[in-house]
């Protein structure tokens, strides 16, 4: 059992229709059919969204998406139409909140893979393989691989786990073309986040992206090269044949897997409120994520 240790009561906004409420984002429509994405600064650990909330999250992942969305905006159009505030909606959505076209979403989960860690980790420590790709001998946790590859996995409801899948899985659920597109879309984007990552001292690892149609075109939507879709390494500290240090929920995890916890991950039971100093700790490598990416300071 896993999901939301609380799970939040929605805002209701005259002239929107609350749709959906996510581990992080909050989805409503607007009169005109738009979808409008608010992002709370919940966060989750382990497949539980938890109750202790990281302050400025929501708008720092928000600020950061639409800048990369700037940085990649001649490899592949976005959804993001304005981020004004709907009339009515209350002051703390100001910098959370985007106003996005109503795509066709395709129910893949687009992951690119420049290093190995995470369940890819594991799949190749099987296999040598993740998502049926062959890989060379001799890679450990945090190697970087020979080239990105495109790793897709379905989506799955909150509190369950994606679950990797092969490319040609991908196309047969989508169709070649689709797939086709997905792969040459995802590593582009991947190719140009973790190039511009690595000249402001950072590694890329790996990230995940959502595409949808609008038409014939597709289009990247939600999050985009976030701390909640992305692995951030320091690269000063990248050392393969170890966990690598991390720009996101390290702090969390580390806290409730230790001792002073007092949780069981194995337990059905809920994980526990976090302590002061783990969001103050996240919330300083949020911030410090998007100073070094960006290049400007967050206020």
């Amino acid at each position: 059992m896993s999901g939301f240790v609380e799970k939040p009561e929605p805002i209701q906004v005259p002239g929107l229709v609350h749709l959906h409420t996510g581990k992080v984002r909050e989805l409503y429509q607007n009169e005109a059919g738009d979808l409008v994405m608010v992002a709370s600064d919940r966060i989750s650990a382990y497949d539980w969204v938890l109750p202790t909330e990281i302050p400025d999250k929501g708008r720092i992942l928000t600020q950061l998406s639409l800048w990369w969305f700037d940085q990649i905006a001649d490899l592949i159009p976005n959804h993001v139409l304005s981020t004004e505030v709907p009339a009515g909606a209350p002051a703390e959505w100001a910098g959370r909140t985007m106003v996005c076209k109503s795509l066709q979403m395709v129910p893949v989960e687009a992951v690119a893979r420049g290093y190995l860690t995470g369940s890819g980790l594991v799949e190749y420590d099987e296999s040598r393989t993740v998502c049926g790709l062959a890989l060379p001998e001799g890679l450990v946790d945090g190697s970087e691989l020979p080239a990105p590859i495109f790793t897709p996995a379905t989506k799955a409801a909150v509190g369950e786990h994606d679950e990797n899948v092969s490319y040609e899985e991908v196309a047969r659920q989508v169709g070649a073309d689709t797939a086709a597109q997905l792969r040459q879309a995802t590593l582009a984007v991947y190719s140009r986040g973790r190039d511009i990552a690595r000249d402001r001292g950072i590694i890329l690892a790996d990230t995940k992206f959502e595409f949808g149609f609008e038409g014939e075109t597709l289009v990247i939507a939600d999050e985009v090269l976030t701390p909640d879709s992305s692995r951030f390494w320091p690269a000063d500290q990248w050392e393969p044949g170890r966990a690598q240090p991390s720009y996101d929920k390290q702090f969390v995890r580390d806290w409730l897997t230790s001792a002073e916890s007092g949780w069981d991950r194995k337990s059905e039971q809920p994980p526990p409120p976090l302590p002061q100093q783990a969001v103050d700790a996240t919330r300083a490598k949020y911030v410090e994520a998007y100073e070094r990416l960006t290049g400007t300071s967050w206020s």
